[in-house]
């Protein structure tokens, strides 16, 4: 839903294009941040889309509108574009933003809109397409500012105050004469320097870098770690190629949560892109839900395997809900918090153990605190205190194992090189369901046969 201010300025351009006010409707898209135009964008029908994209085309802004489109209307304003009209947006953008929507064409199609761009263009991007998507290089950009060691202080600055090329300059990279990162000067080090004072005089030789294989989860981590507005990106040897600026780790913390997101609950991010159609969006969720399908068939055979107590006592029936449902609560909370703390970094392996036993003992006191109030709702409500004690044995173990399986699972994911994100959600709650009521029936099958009937 458009916040106020950017459904007044929707309205504003449906007026002027009515009216055919090609001069204002400009003048008003200039004054529009390209993520508000973006916002607007998503709202328009065809034919207002295809108006606004030429006025946005003739002011130079249909990139940086473009990179914040939402991903279904991004894919179906590319597809309508020819290959030379996707160069031209293309090589007017920064060459990491330009590769990102470049990667999201078709590979028969990547190579078209290359060749229709100029030779330096391609280069850069296409240079930037050799690295895995999800990888430092990935998502680097090419335009930095480096400099040699024995260039002074005064000669930096006057270099920044004409530098045009690089993205962002936050900090001052320095190099040897082999390209090969050495030092870095913050911009405040730079400036409270003696003039004639050279930058390996201020440098710190103690630069934190990453290389462009690294995956970009590390990255954002580093990032967060030492509060840099920026990180080089290094190749070989420590050449320096890149730079990964704040705003692009962002991106990175936001792609990696919504894609725990959609794993946690059985499906994919590559949902967003087909916008309406039905058939892809179900096929992708289809896998996790038939997991969950044997899952349900294999509680209705060990619930026919314990027929006999259940017919026994059909009061067990009354509390089978409340066991299953709180364990896989206990269960989703437990993978939850591991799977965030893998992705933050806050865990690793070296401290699981740990971290299993802090969750098992949080998972026993809860279980004895609800396992107390079932048990007595359970003897108030049937008069009999076996049952009290079956029901609150069995939810006090019910969740003490759910805790228990809910950080063990996203570690054995993790290990496997799985993301640990499949493990919550689906696949925790229908583990613990067959865990409770196995837990549940079986201490009742141990315990209440030889005490009355209770109905």
């Amino acid at each position: 839903m458009l916040d106020r201010r950017v459904a007044l300025r929707l309205e504003a351009i449906r007026r002027l294009m009515r009216k055919g006010a090609v001069a204002n409707l400009r003048r008003i898209v200039e004054k529009t941040h390209p993520a508000d135009l973006a916002a607007i964008f998503g709202e328009l029908n065809d034919l207002e889309q295809g108006r606004l994209f030429q006025i946005l085309s003739s002011c130079g802004l249909a990139g940086e509108v473009m990179s914040h489109l939402e991903a279904n209307t991004l894919q179906q304003l590319m597809a309508s574009l020819s290959d030379d009209e996707m160069a031209g947006i293309l090589s007017a953008m920064e060459s990491d933003d330009a590769a990102d929507l470049l990667s999201l064409l078709p590979e028969e199609r990547q190579g078209g809109v290359l060749a229709a761009m100029t030779h330096e263009d391609s280069q850069d991007i296409g240079s930037l397409l050799r690295y895995p998507e999800d990888s430092a290089g990935g998502i680097m950009t090419p335009s930095f500012f480096a400099l040699g060691q024995a260039v002074s202080v005064h000669d930096a600055i006057d270099a920044i105050q004409g530098a045009e090329a690089a993205e962002t300059v936050f900090y001052v990279y320095v190099v040897d004469d082999e390209e090969r990162l050495v030092g870095v000067v913050s911009l405040r080090q730079l400036i409270t320097s003696a003039p004639s004072t050279s930058l390996r005089q201020v440098m710190n030789s103690d630069v934190i870098s990453v290389a462009a294989a690294e995956d970009q989860e590390q990255v954002a981590r580093l990032v967060a770690k030492y509060d840099l507005l920026a990180i080089p990106v290094v190749e070989t040897e420590g050449r320096l190629v890149g730079i990964i600026t704040v705003d692009d780790v962002i991106d990175v913390l936001r792609e990696e949560a919504t894609e725990d997101v959609y794993k946690m609950v059985g499906t994919s991010q590559e949902e967003l892109l087909y916008g309406n159609q039905v058939l892809p969006i179900a096929r992708l969720r289809l896998p996790w839900l038939v997991v969950n399908l044997f899952g349900g068939v294999l509680t209705g055979t060990i619930l026919w395997y314990f027929r006999a107590t259940v017919e026994e006592i059909i009061a067990l029936l009354s509390f089978l809900p409340v066991i299953t449902g709180m364990g896989g609560n206990v269960g989703t909370q437990s993978s939850s918090i591991l799977v965030r703390a893998f992705a933050t970094g806050r865990v690793e392996f070296a401290d699981l153990p740990s971290h299993l036993w802090k969750e098992m003992r949080v998972g026993l006191l809860l279980g004895v605190v609800c396992g107390v109030l079932v048990g007595a709702a359970a003897f108030v409500w049937h008069r009999n205190p076996a049952l009290g004690v079956v029901v609150g044995v069995s939810m006090t173990a019910a969740m003490t194992v759910a805790a228990t399986m809910g950080t063990l699972a996203p570690a054995f994911f993790r290990r496997l090189d799985i993301d640990p994100a499949v493990a919550s959600g689906p696949f925790v709650s229908t583990a613990n369901d067959i865990t409770g009521i196995l837990i549940y029936l079986g201490t009742a099958s141990m315990l209440l046969r030889f005490l009355p009937h209770v109905q």
